[in-house]
């Protein structure tokens, strides 16, 4: 419904739609891995670096990709469209996650987000310098802009249903026993790391897809784009609306998008009855880093907490609510 409403708003407000949904896509797949098994992880911006890349490589025209980058002459003469080279983006950072998450199977604790850290950190300096490949420190120019407000709608569509989906298959419910209790989910037999596995995968694929989103949706790209701004921005997002429920994620992610552009606007300044109102540079990291805080000390599990929006949970308020009705109509009768 949103999204059909904004088709027909200005364009500012088409664009601000249409990032919210990308950075929506990458938030339910942050939350395929962080909510399910309660571990952070800060290397999944590189994830969202690895997908765009390839798929750079494989939309950018020939021409392009021989004036900016240093390919094989059977890279460089390959172009696909959008969705095929989304779906080869995707795949081959699903392998990528598979590899390197092998290593860190056996880490608990603060070892394993430090490790996804250090993963992060690796990934940011291959790119920055991984010039015949990756463009280094220039940007990467060229890339067919097909993300819109459709496009987005369609991707994020997906991500919700592979992130339900998920949540509701008995690797979703194992990896969510981990969560709660890892002892005692070892001692009932599940195999803590080969759930966490399957869920870092499939995360990292849908963030992936959000960074091809992202791309596709800028024309540009540079290596900087997706390392710690963007593991800030989409963590705390989860973590606003609440990473235990898809829920929290939504809300988390409207609530964050709204305050940064609305103190982006404050930046560059509004026109108020002939007064000039704008607000010094950075003042959005620090409202945002505010809320934040406030958040973690006042509902730690977030805004929504463990609540989930769901048909059932819709039917049993519409029951209650049925039932107030009615206790206030017979309440009514009687003083009559």
């Amino acid at each position: 419904m949103m999204t059909a409403l904004a088709s027909f708003a200005a364009p500012a407000f088409q664009r601000t739609v249409t990032e919210m949904l990308v950075m929506l896509t990458v938030v339910l797949g942050l939350h395929i891995f962080v909510g399910n098994s309660g571990i952070f992880s800060f290397g999944h911006a590189g994830f969202m670096s690895a997908g765009p890349h390839v798929s750079a490589i494989l939309t950018i025209s020939p021409a392009k990709k021989a004036a900016t980058l240093s390919l094989t002459p059977v890279l460089t003469g390959l172009q696909l469209p959008g969705p095929a080279a989304m779906a080869v983006a995707v795949a081959v950072t699903g392998l990528l996650a598979f590899v390197l998450f092998l290593p860190l199977v056996r880490l608990r604790g603060i070892a394993f987000p430090m490790a996804t850290f250090a993963l992060l950190v690796i990934e940011h300096v291959i790119a920055m310098n991984w010039t015949r490949v990756t463009g280094g420190r220039q940007a990467v120019i060229g890339l067919p802009r097909y993300t819109n407000l459709w496009t987005s709608l369609i991707v994020v569509g997906l991500a919700l249903v592979v992130a339900t989906w998920y949540s509701q298959l008995r690797n979703g419910l194992a990896l969510r026993c981990s969560r709660e209790n890892e002892v005692a989910a070892a001692a009932t037999g599940i195999n803590i790391g080969r759930e966490r596995l399957t869920a870092f995968v499939i995360s990292a694929m849908v963030c992936a897809a959000g960074g091809v989103l992202f791309a596709h949706f800028v024309g540009t790209m540079t290596a900087g784009i997706f390392y710690l701004e963007m593991t800030f921005v989409t963590l705390a997002m989860m973590v606003v609306g609440g990473m235990r429920g898809l829920t929290g994620a939504c809300i988390g992610v409207v609530l964050v998008s709204a305050f940064s552009e609305l103190f982006r606007s404050l930046e560059r300044g509004v026109d108020l009855a002939g007064f000039t109102l704008k607000a010094a540079l950075g003042l959005q990291e620090i409202v945002l880093s505010i809320v934040l805080l406030a958040i973690l000390i006042t509902r730690p599990n977030g805004l929504a907490g463990d609540w989930e929006l769901t048909i059932s949970t819709l039917q049993r308020r519409n029951r209650k609510e049925s039932r107030d009705v009615l206790r206030l109509y017979r309440y009514w009768r009687h003083v009559q």
